[in-house]
């Protein structure tokens, strides 16, 4: 039937029900004709059953993500399936707004809820990737700055086009998340309204069940969203309040008015190395998985200066930052000042508090800053004042990176050796160096080699001098992660007691430590932030000088070294080699 000719019949009157006769007669088609045309634009019943299914599917995987949004930790150790098994009371406000709203009113509410939960997905990420790096919450206020600090970090690990990668993957993700939860609010509002007595009944049970939960301590009934969002949003709050306590503490300063002849009395004359080994935590020598291997570093380093003639005392030392940071770690051993956030950071930079570095050079020492992971302008120079400052740049290193490092550890101290500490007769150094072999990813590890073949690094390029470099740096697995932690923390070890072995002399004194634990992914959940210290040299005079600090002998702390926040080494530092107080005098805590 030609859909002209069913225009054209009259339909039956209203009510009216049609009988057999009633009904159109098929037509036949004339033999070798064109067959009559039907009605396309009808859905048929497979068609609309599955139009059926497909809308059912999509409703349900918008409650899903929704529910998702708003039970999802924000801790990755905490990502577990019964996680999201629970009962979140900011859904069932919400949708007891929505269901007694009027309908123009409704959808002006819908798309803000919306788009808020997408806010909170993009906090819970960023927590997640704060927690699995940091081992903290993310700074809404604080840690912008750290993603570009993380896109030049993919950049050097594995290259540009895998952080353009990153980057856009992470924009792209961002933004779905907006849009999803916006739109998924918008659905389930609309079938909820369209069954809305189903949909009162089932707000009012859940909201029951989470109130027994709750009175019960029943772990079903959550309120983690509402009080993540205040969280955050009392992160301004406290930045505010902490700006005003740093500056007070930054005035108090017990050493700033001591003249520099009363300074560092103890060390005249010595050449002091300040070198912080990265990621290189309580756990290095702690952890059964690596405490074997690096123990026996240290265990046989101790014995190795030993014959030279070295003596060594370790203890341990609470890091305010882990994972990840470290510029935050030694700012605050120098100043001594507790620097656990990047507003902290930035005000030590803008005041002219005394640095322990910054006493050696007021004592007369030559100061310098070796920093081979300085590839782009360093503005912290300024306020460090080296004396002489050496970048990556400045280090005219001719060989490869490796992984994350620019140039490997032992070439870093071989430069410092060659240019700072080789001509006889020179005037007293105090250098800070940031060993980075052991940044993660912890992937291409450089082999030790003689100190006289290091050169200008070019040596590097030959497969002989790579010691461990895997080839997929991305699709490793925590134990092979791990076991590339390890290796790296051995090799920047390695490098500090050789060159100790190869260049120590009556005038040198090394001090070297760890910036941070590394990230959760190492060391698991919940890990201490302290980092092992050690004090070496061969003069006994200097180690004397600690002797009341109760560091254990050798180069590893034991389980009961002595364990002080670090922001107290300076003071202990700066009191423990001046001008002795008197026995009524309380040492520094």
């Amino acid at each position: 039937m030609s859909l002209l000719s069913r225009l054209r019949r009259p339909s039956t009157a209203a009510g009216e029900a049609r009988t057999p006769a009633d009904r159109p007669a098929p037509t036949a088609e004339p033999t070798g004709g064109t067959p009559t045309p039907t009605d396309d634009t009808a859905p048929t019943p497979v068609r609309a059953r599955w139009r059926t299914v497909a809308a059912r599917v999509t409703t349900v995987l918008a409650g899903l993500l929704i529910l998702a949004v708003l039970t999802a930790p924000d801790r990755l150790d905490l990502v577990t399936p019964v996680a999201f098994l629970r009962v979140p009371i900011e859904g069932l406000v919400a949708a007891a707004l929505l269901l007694v709203l009027p309908g123009r009113a409704r959808r002006l509410v819908a798309v803000p809820v919306g788009a808020a939960l997408g806010l909170v997905a993009v906090v819970k990420v960023l927590d997640l990737g704060m927690s699995a790096s940091f081992a903290r919450p993310f700074d809404l206020v604080l840690d912008w700055v750290l993603l570009d600090d993380g896109y030049a970090f993919v950049a050097d690990s594995v290259g540009t086009g895998g952080a353009v990668a990153a980057a856009v993957g992470l924009v792209a993700l961002v933004v779905a998340l907006l849009v999803l939860t916006t739109r998924s609010v918008l659905r389930l509002t609309r079938v909820a309204t369209e069954h809305r007595r189903a949909a009162t009944r089932v707000v009012a049970g859940l909201t029951a069940l989470w109130v027994a939960a709750a009175t019960l301590g029943v772990p079903v009934a959550d309120s983690g969203t509402a009080t993540l969002v205040g969280q955050h949003v009392g992160q301004v709050g406290a930045g505010l309040r902490d700006r005003r306590e740093f500056a007070a503490q930054v005035s108090q300063d017990a050493f700033r008015d001591t003249p520099g002849d009363q300074l560092l009395t103890a060390l005249r004359g010595k050449d002091v190395v300040l070198a912080f080994v990265e990621s290189y935590g309580r756990d290095a020598v702690e952890d059964p998985e690596f405490a074997g291997q690096v123990g026996a570093v240290l265990d046989g380093g101790t014995k190795r200066l030993a014959a030279a003639g070295f003596t060594a005392r370790s203890g341990f030392l609470t890091s305010p930052t882990a994972g990840g940071g470290s510029w935050l770690a030694h700012d605050t051993l120098l100043s001594g000042l507790w620097i656990d956030n990047q507003q902290r950071h930035d005000s030590l930079l803008a005041s002219d508090r005394l640095t322990l570095n910054g006493a050696f050079r007021k004592a007369g020492w030559q100061t310098v800053g070796v920093m081979p992971a300085a590839t782009s302008p360093w503005p912290e120079g300024a306020f460090f004042g080296y004396d002489r400052y050496y970048d990556a740049a400045g280090l005219d290193y001719r060989g490869p990176q490796f992984s994350y490092a620019p140039m490997p550890d032992q070439y870093t101290l071989s430069t410092f050796q060659r240019r700072e500490r080789a001509t006889p007769g020179h005037a007293p150094v105090m250098a800070q160096i940031p060993l980075i072999s052991s940044h993660s990813p912890w992937a291409a590890i450089p082999r030790m080699l003689d100190w006289e073949h290091v050169g200008d690094g070019s040596i590097y390029r030959r497969p002989t001098s790579v010691a461990f470099n895997p080839k997929d740096v991305v699709g490793r697995s925590t134990t092979e992660v791990r076991t590339g932690y390890r290796r790296a923390i051995e090799y920047s070890l390695n490098s500090l007691i050789s060159y100790v072995q190869t260049y120590g002399d009556d005038d040198l004194v090394l001090v070297f430590l760890g910036d941070h634990q590394p990230s959760p992914l190492v060391t698991g959940p919940n890990a201490s932030r302290d980092v092992p210290i050690t004090v070496v040299a061969r003069d006994p005079a200097v180690l004397a000088r600690v002797g009341g600090w109760g560091w254990q002998e050798g180069l590893r702390p034991g389980p009961d070294a002595p364990v002080w926040p670090m922001d107290t080494f300076r003071d202990r530092f700066l009191t423990a080699f001046g001008p002795q107080p008197p026995a009524h005098v309380a040492a520094p805590r």
